[in-house]
């Protein structure tokens, strides 16, 4: 499990880091700016589930992660600038890496003797708040806030699943793919289908 959740965690910064750099070329950003976005977008949720969870930050215990997501950022930029890109390329590998932080953030939070409901919290916040910088960084209202397609709920749906299909009694690496997939399969059918959640929409009075 210990091995799974290392390569998958770089797996998930790397696809992180690229998107934030594919989101900062709207921006036409420098490649300072570029690694920016792409650095806080890989290492963002990561950092903050640590640093609520009283641990050490992962990527100050072992630099490769930042060294993945510097990598990454910089063959991003030089590949990417030379090539038409749409201009929403970046949501497919950004909704891969928000099934990957999740499961390995609430994984993480498992081991770590955390609650199964803080668990699928911390889950939650290990796969959007990368995105929540990233967006932030691009002087954007962040994804998960706006009326949109199924973000976080989908994030929070795999997260809950992970920790019930391991308390059915499913081996973890099996319950950790499994629940991957269910978090890329509801961003990308909602993604697909435009599928939402309600919108607070105040009565007027007449």
């Amino acid at each position: 499990m210990d091995a799974l959740l290392y390569w998958v965690g770089m797996a998930a910064v790397a696809v992180s880091a690229l998107t934030g750099v594919l989101d900062s070329s709207r921006k036409q950003m420098d490649l300072i700016g570029a690694l920016l976005v792409g650095i806080a977008t890989a290492l963002g949720g990561g950092t903050i589930r640590d640093l609520l969870l009283d641990r050490n930050v992962f990527w100050v215990v072992d630099q490769t992660y930042l060294i993945a997501a510097l990598g990454t950022g910089l063959a991003t930029f030089f590949i990417a600038r030379s090539l038409p890109l749409p201009p929403r390329l970046f949501l497919i590998p950004d909704a891969i890496g928000l099934a990957l932080f999740t499961i390995v953030g609430t994984q993480v939070s498992l081991q770590w003797h955390a609650p199964w409901l803080v668990a699928s919290l911390m889950g939650v916040i290990t796969g959007i708040v990368g995105g929540v910088l990233r967006d932030i960084l691009c002087n954007d209202v962040p994804l998960v806030f706006l009326k949109g397609e199924l973000y976080a709920t989908a994030a929070w749906v795999g997260a809950l699943a992970l920790i019930a299909l391991q308390e059915s009694g499913l081996p973890s690496v099996t319950a950790s793919w499994l629940a991957m997939g269910i978090v890329l399969m509801l961003r990308l059918l909602a993604m697909h289908y435009h599928i939402t959640l309600p919108a607070f929409r105040p009565q007027r009075t007449p």
